[in-house]
């Protein structure tokens, strides 16, 4: 029976027909108790075939009220996937949407649009009821493979493990369907017909008469519309006429009692598992929903946001405070001499102090650190305008023009500058370390990224380096922070470099100005003093 059904599928765009495996049933979607008959009907007379439909219910759909992060992971021995998903909710009637924001350094694109692929190809149900999801847009944000085990299979399985975690971790909201409405009728009934739309739960307009004639338009549920056209034809006589169109999906009005009529256990559905795989010691064991995050290789996406975010209010709320003599003053007395005596007494000390001889007090000079800017290459380029549009031509032309800008600023500046770059992805890459002019130039190892490399540099050398780090990674800020260590941003850097060449070209222009330079210029003191006589006696 379902080839033939998918056949009258094809014809009609209005009938949707569907298997569920679980059920062993065909269900058929569509709308009211009239384009049931015309199906009937077409079926008996195009393959001869009676059939009968059971009760129906409504297509519910699930949607989420917030944002979340899902992660699916599949490792089982030998195989290895790990994908990260931005959920998001849209406006009503947004369907679904996706995306990628993956930096193809992390994630190949072939893997990306393999997992893609595996986003659209499903119908994704919902934890609530296990009705199907709208109005979501997900966004693939991270991903990992293996050089070795990674098959296309296993990114099938963490694309659809991550779906569901994050669905799992997020508000989920139960939609229903609603109908526009028109109900004609003669005016004499308008008083039921607008109890029946209130005890609906209907939205509508104020009725409009005309001689005889009353209509009621607005919006409803479609569970409390679908038998409704036979009560009008009964209780108008059959002079009653109502008209219905699709309106679209809205939260449900009695979202409690319809999600315990489903009966619906997210958690024991094993075709849409949200649990992920992970390995140890050559076995793969499962790991719940709620503990993945725990247990996931890569760092959370949502969360390196939310901690940069936090660091920028946080420095957009610091303030310098600036305290008078008299407010010193009555902090030390509060404090200090809190436990020496009244105010008094305090006053009397000051005042004796005050007429004896100034001691002199011998300090050990604070030996300066040597001072190093560290500087996260690619995230300087794509992070500044101009090498971020090179860098999508040719990235080897901006990671060489940075280079050379940050060579002529090291010129103006002292201590030490050195640009990491990532080659973590160059198998057998070891750390490789080259000088260009006055600047290091770092490559870091094979599985070791830029920001690794710099947070263990800080972390070994901090105590006896004065260390500064140019990124505007919002993770690494604070884990630099941590370590004690001064933070530039990518603009605050840039901003640095053109005041520099600015200071740079004054001060040249400043000497251009005097004509040319002579040996006496520069001189001071005795030498001075000898130069001129020696220009006098030549003179003579």
């Amino acid at each position: 029976m379902l080839p033939k059904l998918r056949q009258l599928e094809e014809e009609e765009p209005l009938l949707h027909v569907l298997w569920q495996e679980e059920q062993k049933e065909i269900q058929v979607e569509l709308m009211g108790r009239v384009q049931l008959e015309v199906l009937k009907r077409l079926i008996s007379d195009r393959f001869g075939i009676e059939i009968s439909f059971g009760e129906g219910s409504i297509i519910y759909k699930e949607t989420i009220a917030d944002k979340v992060e899902g992660v699916g992971h599949f490792e089982p021995l030998r195989h290895y996937a790990e994908v990260h998903l931005i959920l998001e909710p849209l406006e009503p009637g947004g369907g679904l949407i996706f995306d990628s924001v993956c930096s193809e350094d992390l994630l190949d694109k072939n893997w990306q649009r393999l997992i893609l692929t595996h986003l659209m190809e499903k119908e994704h149900r919902g934890v609530l009821t296990g009705s199907a999801i709208t109005d979501i847009k997900i966004t693939l944000a991270a991903g990992k493979a293996h050089l070795k085990h990674t098959e296309g299979g296993d990114f099938r399985q963490a694309t659809y493990r991550a779906v569901r975690q994050g669905l799992m971790e997020a508000e989920s909201v139960l939609l229903e369907p609603y109908y526009d409405f028109r109900l004609e009728m003669p005016k004499v009934f308008i008083g039921r017909a607008i109890a029946d739309m209130e005890r609906m739960g209907a939205d509508f307009s104020s009725p409009e008469i005309e001689g005889e004639t009353a209509a009621l338009t607005g919006k409803a549920p479609a569970a409390a519309m679908a038998n409704y056209q036979q009560e009008v034809i009964a209780y108008t006589k059959g002079e009653g006429r109502l008209f219905l169109s699709f309106h679209g999906y809205e939260p449900c009005r009695n979202a409690k009692e319809v999600i315990v009529q489903k009966g619906y256990e997210a958690e024991r559905d094993l075709e849409n598992p949200s649990d992920s795989v992970f390995c140890s010691h050559g076995a793969g064991f499962s790991v719940e929903w709620n503990q993945v995050k725990a247990y996931m290789h890569l760092e959370s996406v949502l969360k390196e946001k939310k901690e940069a975010a936090s660091l920028k209010e946080d420095v957009l709320k610091k303030k310098e405070i600036w305290l008078g003599t008299e407010e010193v003053d009555e902090i030390i007395e509060k404090t200090f001499y809190a436990n020496r005596g009244n105010k008094e007494n305090w006053k009397r000390r000051k005042k004796i102090q005050e007429n004896q001889p100034s001691q002199t007090r011998n300090y050990r000079p604070v030996k300066k650190k040597e001072e190093y800017l560290l500087v996260d290459g690619y995230n300087i380029i794509f992070a500044w305008k101009e090498l971020k549009e090179l860098a999508q031509v040719n990235i080897d032309g901006a990671r060489g023009r940075l280079i050379d800008i940050l060579s002529n600023y090291q010129g103006s500046r002292g201590g030490h500058l050195m640009i990491v770059f990532d080659a973590y992805r160059v198998q057998g890459h070891r750390t490789e370390v080259l000088q260009y002019h006055n600047i290091f130039v770092v490559y870091t190892k094979e599985a070791e990224t830029a920001d690794q490399y710099i947070e263990k540099f800080a972390h070994e050398n901090a105590k006896e380096y004065q260390i500064t780090v140019a990124t505007s990674d919002g993770l690494e800020q604070v884990i630099i922070r941590g370590q004690g260590c001064s933070l530039v941003s990518a603009s605050e850097l840039l901003e640095e470099i053109i005041r520099a060449k600015k200071e740079l070209h004054e001060r040249y222009l400043e000497r251009g100005d005097k004509g040319k330079s002579f040996l006496l210029d520069a001189a001071v003191g005795d030498a001075a003093e000898k130069i001129q006589s020696i220009r006098e006696g030549d003179k003579g």
